[in-house]
């Protein structure tokens, strides 16, 4: 790990890591232990327990996503741009495998066995996201950049799991560019053509 990191840094690292590979049954402190190289009481004293290193890390990536989105506002102004660039960043990130799906689409397949403290936050990322793809829709559709079918909420919700489905679908099949198989078509049918 990175000597400029923390241990608490470290040890949300490689749980994000395990999680991404194996879920949230699929890992334990020891695994977390082993490749930190501490032992396993010491990710006891930063997290008491599993729930509160998972929610933790969530909370985390639901920083790192609102603070993605508001860069994407600030640079990117036209919202059909807006809409490429969102689908571009998760292209890019499972092309170099450098983050192969989205944290919170991984934990909510497993909601059912979740601790609340967990469900509530992946849920508190899926309304935050189905929102802000809410108002770019909304504003695209305004500015005539973008076409609906549907209300805005409902093209928000339907490009959501669409990006999700895509996650889902490269993975299975082994095969980074099947992301974007699945998305161009759908980021097409959104943009009006000049």
């Amino acid at each position: 790990m990175a000597s400029s990191s923390t241990t608490s840094d470290d040890i949300l690292t490689c749980a994000r890591s395990l999680i991404l590979a194996g879920g949230y049954k699929g890992f334990s402190y020891a695994d977390i232990a082993k490749v930190v190289g501490i032992r396993n009481a010491s990710i006891h004293h930063h997290f008491p327990s599993k729930a509160e290193l998972v929610r933790t890390l969530v909370v985390r990536y639901r920083a790192e996503v609102e603070a993605g989105i508001a860069d994407l506002e600030r640079s990117v102004p036209d919202p059909a741009d807006q809409l490429r660039a969102y689908v571009g960043h998760w292209d890019a990130c499972i092309a170099d495998a450098s983050a192969p799906f989205c944290v919170c689409a991984l934990l909510a397949s497993e909601i059912p066995i979740l601790p609340e403290e967990i469900a509530s936050e992946v849920r508190a990322h899926f309304r935050a996201l189905s929102a802000w793809l809410t108002s770019v829709l909304e504003r695209g559709a305004r500015q005539g950049a973008l076409k609906l079918t549907g209300s805005a909420g409902a093209e928000a919700e339907a490009l959501m799991a669409l990006v999700h489905g895509a996650m889902l679908s490269a993975r299975a099949y082994g095969d980074p560019g099947m992301f974007g198989v699945v998305t161009r078509p759908a980021l097409e049918r959104l943009m009006v053509q000049a």
